[in-house]
């Protein structure tokens, strides 16, 4: 093999081991589920909620449970546009001491045994401001996070964090409502990586079911628009609900039934295992044997 071929052959293996490092793993789960012909299952918890060491173990334990996607909830005071459920969740986790830091722990000791499921975290724009744009974005890195979706930080406002997340692979995920309009919908997809998060609802999380239909019409107008996955959130707890979701749309997020199983079992005084248990056997009923 002549000198030059040798030395193109190298270059171009150099250049895939860059591009699998920065290929982004929410990318690869939604391609992994497109050949699959399955649906993501997105599931929600607050990190530290109501302790670092369960919190932990319901984390490490989902992509087990049949979680696709983790979305990890950062605990604020001031939580606008979480349910009474979440809120609640946010109040136990400051109460145990949560922060970014220990989110990131959490992060750092699960990506020890797995290095594919994509993880997301989600919150407001003050505890990162706090922690530091350059630090949160490039820890948030070093630690395996894929997403973010800070849910008080509008397009407008997305300067703020766009060098940081952009340098550091970190994709910034944004929330479409039922009341946004098709400019605004081209400017959220523009702005956005990974895939939409679409808010079923008006209002709060986890307070009222969304209308099938209703959430339909909104989706298949949105597919129109942008070629992102788009993953339906707020009011799914039931494998019906996931079933005609599914037909439509390119996954589900649960969030408020998960941390219902955790407020109840706290209350029951029920020991980790069994905690455990209840959110598998919750999550096996919502997947059953469709391609979700």
């Amino acid at each position: 093999m002549a000198e030059g071929t040798k030395i193109f052959l190298l270059f171009l293996k150099v250049l895939v081991s860059i591009y699998k490092k920065m290929e982004n793993r929410i990318d690869k789960k939604f391609c992994e589920l497109k050949k699959q012909n399955k649906k993501a299952l997105a599931c929600f918890v607050t990190s530290c909620d109501p302790s670092l060491e369960l919190s932990e173990k319901i984390i490490n334990s989902l992509p087990n449970f049949g979680a696709d996607i983790i979305e990890i909830g950062i605990p604020f005071s001031d939580p606008m546009a979480d349910g009474p459920t979440i809120q609640r969740s946010s109040l136990r986790a400051i109460k145990s001491k949560s922060n970014v830091s220990k989110t990131f722990k959490i992060i750092k000791n699960f990506r020890k045994k797995d290095k594919t499921t994509p993880i997301i975290l989600m919150g407001y724009f003050n505890p990162i401001f706090q922690f530091g744009l350059n630090n949160f974005f490039s820890q948030g890195r070093i630690v395996g996070v894929d997403g973010v979706i800070i849910v008080d930080l509008p397009p407008e406002e997305d300067y703020l964090i766009k060098e940081q997340a952009q340098k550091n692979n970190i994709y910034n995920i944004r929330l479409i409502a039922p009341t946004t309009n098709k400019e605004r919908i081209k400017r959220i997809s523009n702005l956005s990586k990974g895939f939409l998060y679409y808010v079923s609802i008006m209002g709060i999380t986890g307070t009222k079911k969304p209308s099938i239909n209703s959430v339909k019409k909104s989706v298949i107008s949105i597919k129109k628009i942008t070629s992102l996955p788009i993953l339906v959130g707020f009011g799914i707890n039931s494998h019906e609900q996931i079933k005609k979701l599914n037909e439509f749309s390119d996954g589900c997020v649960v969030g408020s039934a998960i941390i219902k199983i955790v407020e109840n079992a706290i209350q029951e005084k029920l020991p980790h295992k069994k905690i455990l248990d209840n959110i598998y056997n919750f999550l096996k009923k919502l997947k059953k044997n469709d391609n979700l």
